[in-house]
């Protein structure tokens, strides 16, 4: 009995240290913080997240918003448009128009030159429920975005599109090349005040 325990004792040994040796090893499979996609899903929660408390009033996801507020600059888009709009493929627009059209806030009617094709509107209803919640909708950006100064800001957004726009068409529903246009437009929603988003933090 003795002998035995003496002969495995030198193998447990050689095991616990063959382990020890490959633990820092091993460390290199799970460094997600140096993996640029586990931080972008890392902050779509983060910004879910915060969108949802942002609009807990009227419980609406920001794909919800986005809809939304895609028809209110551009009403009378069809559900194909609306898809590439939001780069989400049209089944998934098709769930998020029965959602608002329920709940009143948009309209589908038949085009007069093609009655398959539905051209969606936003009601009045959906139009003032764009217009109210606004702010909630920036302050949701400006919370996300709080940590940065408004130079690192407008860095962190110029490369967050480059990098978009670079890999549009790898996505499962390409979305409309527009980013350079949304940019030139509205640089101002670039660079928000920091000291708003801050004061929102701590509060």
């Amino acid at each position: 009995m003795t002998k035995r325990a003496t002969s495995t004792t030198p193998r447990r040994k050689t095991q616990a240290s063959a382990a020890a040796q490959q633990a820092p090893a091993l460390k290199q499979h799970t460094l997600l913080w140096n993996r640029p996609g586990f931080l972008i899903r890392r902050l779509h929660q983060i910004h879910v997240a915060v969108f949802l408390e942002e609009m807990l009033e009227d419980n609406v996801t920001p794909i919800q918003y986005g809809l939304l507020s895609v028809l209110a600059d551009s009403p009378g888009l069809d559900q194909l448009s609306l898809a590439e709009e939001l780069g989400i493929d049209r089944a998934n627009v098709a769930d998020v128009l029965n959602r608002l059209e329920t709940r009143g806030l948009v309209s589908r009617t038949p085009s007069k030159e093609d009655k398959r094709r539905k051209l969606c509107f936003p009601t009045p209803a959906g139009l003032a429920f764009v217009h109210k919640h606004f702010e909630n909708m920036q302050r949701a950006q400006e919370r996300i975005l709080y940590p940065l100064d408004p130079a690192e800001r407008r860095e962190f957004m110029r490369l967050l599109q480059k990098v978009v726009e670079a890999n549009n068409d790898l996505g499962r529903a390409p979305m409309r090349a527009n980013i350079r246009q949304a940019s030139a437009e509205h640089p101002e929603a670039e660079t928000e005040p920091r000291n708003r988003a801050a004061k929102h933090v701590a509060a």
